[in-house]
């Protein structure tokens, strides 16, 4: 008779716990997962996947003034928010089966029920009322937005999550925030016809992105029509008698708006899940402390994903996952690699960036290189639209190593997926130099900067 019900029992059906739980059960292990939501978690149900249908839906309205210059007469249109809505269920709902159903195919158990810990070997099916014993647990709980409760009036505030589900568009909409969440949906509620605001307590938004892209992209947007307040922080929040809501700031007017949304950080899902029972330590920030390997402090539990707060992506989580099983159940011991992570900011234009911005690569090497092109990418040209797209190199001056790359412009994103190879690899700028250009194409661009724009020695700029 096994001692434990399960070898591996998972509290989160999220990406990475999914990913974790569905190659272990492949392995012919015993797996549980508890999910008092909807399988999928964050990525699938209330973020990257309906955001980025939303980033698809507002880029509309650029496409249909762009298509005057190539030929095309498109003649009047209309946008309906149900549409999209309905659509992007459809489509959430269907992932979220494909999800459950890979755990169930690979012979894993899957419980729509909030668990929690009794201890480090029991675990709580709340909606069963029953408890489980497993060998080994994993939490993969994830994380949620911070609703800020200090902020007066922050009750009749929408969060993120809530963007996905509201019964109608707003007219306009004063989104507080400066990352890439709250940048995010300031351009997808601008695309959409919304008249926006951003209002953010930084002197530039994206705070830790390379300068250039910030800069460049807080330019376009407000070129674009979007209202930007740096420096400026919400002050409280009141709701009319006839529906709207005025956001005082602690400078200025204030603003006037059909919805005001919180876009101000996120925080790890560790409350009431018997953590302290168990004896699993948290963070400052509420997160579960884990070691190079993902376990805690109670050496059968870990823990991956964004209820770690290490680095909050997708496929941070899933790569965590995978580097679970392997040194649990495959007995290759193995340390989530967390360096040099490509990733993309959907605004518009997109943001794709890899490696060290030039700030940092300025504190960590003596001497550096910036390869930087600024240009109208073809696609704008008869259309007469006006933006340009940034491509930047960050090159470590004695190795020659390239240390960083950054784009602003047209599927920047998908661009720095493949760049996240050269960085990755460590290759030199001589080997992007050595690669022949993809033309006619913006991404060539990456391949023909051959001077170096100007020089950083010991953070000064030396030509």
């Amino acid at each position: 008779m096994a001692a434990y019900d399960y070898d591996l029992f998972v509290i989160g059906g999220g990406s990475g716990g999914v990913r974790a739980a569905r190659v272990t059960a492949g392995l012919g292990k015993r797996v549980g997962v508890a999910e008092e939501y909807r399988f999928g978690g964050t990525c699938v149900i209330r973020g990257c996947v309906p955001k980025k249908l939303f980033v698809y839906a507002s880029q509309y309205p650029e496409h249909f003034e762009d298509a005057v210059g190539y030929g095309w007469s498109v003649g009047e249109t209309s946008f309906n928010w149900p549409t999209l809505i309905a659509n992007k269920d459809r489509e959430i709902a269907r992932l979220e089966a494909i999800y459950k159903g890979g755990i169930d195919r690979a012979g894993g158990d899957t419980f729509q029920s909030r668990a929690t810990l009794v201890d480090a070997h029991t675990v709580r099916i709340e909606a069963e009322n029953r408890t489980v014993t497993a060998e080994h647990i994993l939490i993969a709980t994830g994380g949620r937005p911070n609703p800020h409760a200090a902020l007066p009036g922050h009750e009749h505030c929408i969060l993120s999550d809530d963007a996905f589900h509201l019964a109608e568009l707003p007219k306009s909409i004063v989104i507080a925030g400066g990352g890439y969440i709250a940048v995010e949906f300031a351009n997808i509620f601008h695309g959409l016809g919304v008249e926006t605001t951003l209002v953010y307590r930084g002197k530039e938004i994206l705070g830790r992105f390379d300068h250039d892209l910030r800069h460049m992209l807080h330019e376009t947007m407000e070129g674009k029509g979007i209202r930007i307040l740096c420096q400026t922080v919400f002050e409280k929040i009141e709701k009319r008698d006839d529906g709207k809501l005025v956001a005082h700031l602690n400078e200025g007017e204030p603003i006037v708006a059909d919805q005001v949304m919180l876009a101000l950080g996120r925080m790890p899902n560790t409350e009431n899940l018997g953590l302290e029972s168990a004896g699993v330590e948290l963070g400052k920030m509420g997160e579960i402390v884990v070691d190079d390997y993902s376990r805690t402090t109670v050496p059968n539990i870990y823990a991956v994903g964004d209820v770690t707060n290490r680095v909050q992506l997708t496929p941070v989580a899933i790569h965590e996952a995978m580097c679970f099983v392997d040194t649990v159940f495959k007995g290759k011991p193995t340390r989530p690699d967390l360096e040099s992570v490509a990733t993309a900011v959907f605004s518009q234009p997109e943001i794709g960036t890899v490696g060290l911005s030039e700030e940092d690569a300025a504190k960590e090497y003596d001497e550096i290189e910036i390869y930087r092109a600024v240009f109208r990418p073809m696609r704008n040209i008869l259309p007469g639209r006006q933006e340009k797209m940034l491509t930047k190199l960050v090159v470590d001056a004695k190795s020659r190593v390239v240390l960083g790359a950054h784009i602003l412009g047209p599927d920047a994103g998908e661009m720095a997926q493949l760049l996240g190879i050269v960085i990755k690899g460590r290759l030199t700028k001589d080997v992007v130099d050595a690669t022949m250009a993809v033309h006619p194409t913006a991404a060539e661009e990456l391949v023909t900067m051959y001077q170096p724009t100007y020089r950083l020695k010991g953070g000064e700029r030396v030509g």
